[in-house]
């Protein structure tokens, strides 16, 4: 696979945790990626990490998914830079603190819905359409095992948001794959990033040894890419071996 001919992945949120994780994982693997993150600085000290495994092409770049005019921008910059968009990873993600119903503030219940849910459908409403007109592609997004179990350790408003991901995926998938393009959802386990800081309960350095790595996640990412076109995989979930799945 040469740089030129290898398929052009976005990443959401691809500057840190999960999305670092797929973004080191597809650059090792010689793709052309573009991580997305709101904050400049960040992503572009993401994309200067990646860049020096002198593998894959990256560029790194701003984008605000809740705006969608940030988002129209986003994509039609990596599409000047690298042509047609293969692969869409919805990897944007974020949590709060007081995550019960009584301690939750209305406006962050907005701002959680806004970036996993309705941050997840604006990208795919901007890149869909491509996809559909070459008649194939691969979105993946990156919901949670809370997005299939309404979990009181994610929240109210995170289990909400990540149920309304998993649910867009499951009906984008369904109306798309005859068509080519397919997408998939996967549900991580606990995982060893940034996110674990709004915990509500600190969590120990033992803890986080047993637990996930972004890297983990970015090598089942690159195998589902990877398959032939004929092939889907509509969800997987992926957790440490310690946790308990119910």
């Amino acid at each position: 696979m040469t740089a030129t001919q290898s398929p052009v992945a976005i990443i959401t949120g691809g500057a840190t945790g999960i999305g670092f994780g797929i973004a080191e994982a597809l650059v090792q693997a010689g793709y052309r990626v573009a991580i997305g993150s709101r904050r400049k600085d960040v992503v572009d000290e993401a994309a200067s990490r990646l860049q020096s495994l002198n593998k894959g092409q990256v560029i790194g770049l701003p984008l605000d998914v809740t705006d969608r005019t940030s988002v129209a921008e986003f994509v039609q910059a990596v599409g000047k830079h690298y042509g047609e968009i293969d692969i869409l990873v919805n990897g944007a993600g974020v949590n709060i603190k007081n995550r019960t119903i009584g301690e939750m503030r209305p406006e962050q219940w907005d701002q959680v819905v806004a970036i996993n849910a309705t941050g997840a459908y604006n990208m795919i409403h901007d890149i869909l359409p491509q996809m559909r007109q070459r008649k194939s592609g691969t979105i993946i997004n990156i919901s949670s095992v809370t997005g299939k179990r309404a979990l009181a350790l994610g929240g109210v408003a995170y289990a909400a948001s990540k149920f309304a991901m998993t649910a867009l995926g499951t009906c984008v998938a369904n109306e798309v794959g005859v068509e080519g393009v397919r997408v998939t959802n996967i549900y991580p386990g606990e995982v060893d990033t940034p996110i674990l800081e709004q915990r509500p309960v600190p969590v120990s350095q033992e803890q986080r040894d047993l637990i996930l790595r972004p890297s983990d996640v970015g090598q089942v990412v690159l195998s589902i890419v990877s398959l032939p076109g004929r092939v889907h995989i509509p969800e997987l979930v992926i957790k440490p071996v310690h946790q308990g799945y119910v």
